[in-house]
């Protein structure tokens, strides 16, 4: 676990960054629906963590 997690925090955005490059380059409306859904999955998981730190105060 010591070496996992700082490897796991490195190597996701690579690879998110190399699953986008890839995408555009079979069509480019693929990447487009690609990052659209990163930017979803992002944005509920800062709501959700913004409601669980409102919520511990």
């Amino acid at each position: 676990m010591k070496i996992a997690k700082p490897l796991l925090l490195v190597c996701t955005p690579i690879g998110v960054l190399a699953g986008l490059r890839e995408a555009w380059r079979v069509h480019w409306w693929l990447a487009l629906l690609m990052a659209l859904l990163v930017a979803v999955i992002a944005a509920l998981l800062w709501m959700t963590l913004s409601v669980a730190r409102r919520e511990a105060r």
